[in-house]
């Protein structure tokens, strides 16, 4: 994590949104996976991007690409400035009946890591 960002927290609850980068005159909006969501803004418009965003992205499926070269449905368990750490979708599984695997990536989040878009294979 960048020493330079400053923490972006929802006003409701206190929940961690992300973080703003100063850049130039203006401010990138990052999101929780330390990825960049916005072009260098005034401070307002950086920290609007950041609500509109939420969090919700964290709950929906990603894929990761793994060292084969196949890509894997994953989710998003955990996603800190130490680290992210998804698992294989298991669908809401419950139970011991499936092997689970789980990842461990580095922070900012890796390109290998990206959105599940249903008609891209």
């Amino acid at each position: 994590m960048n020493p330079d960002w400053i923490e972006h927290r929802r006003g409701v609850d206190g929940e961690l949104l992300g973080w703003m980068e100063p850049v130039g005159e203006g401010f990138v909006a990052i999101d929780l996976l330390g990825r960049q969501r916005t072009p260098p803004l005034d401070w307002l418009a950086a920290e609007e991007a950041l609500e509109a965003l939420g969090i919700g992205y964290l709950g929906d499926p990603y894929e990761l690409e793994l060292e084969s070269g196949e890509w894997l449905r994953v989710r998003i368990i955990e996603a800190s400035p130490r680290g992210i750490r998804v698992k294989k979708d298991d669908w809401g599984a419950v139970g011991v009946g499936a092997p689970r695997r789980f990842f461990a990536l580095e922070f900012p989040a890796p390109a290998r890591l990206r959105p599940f878009v249903r008609d891209a294979h």
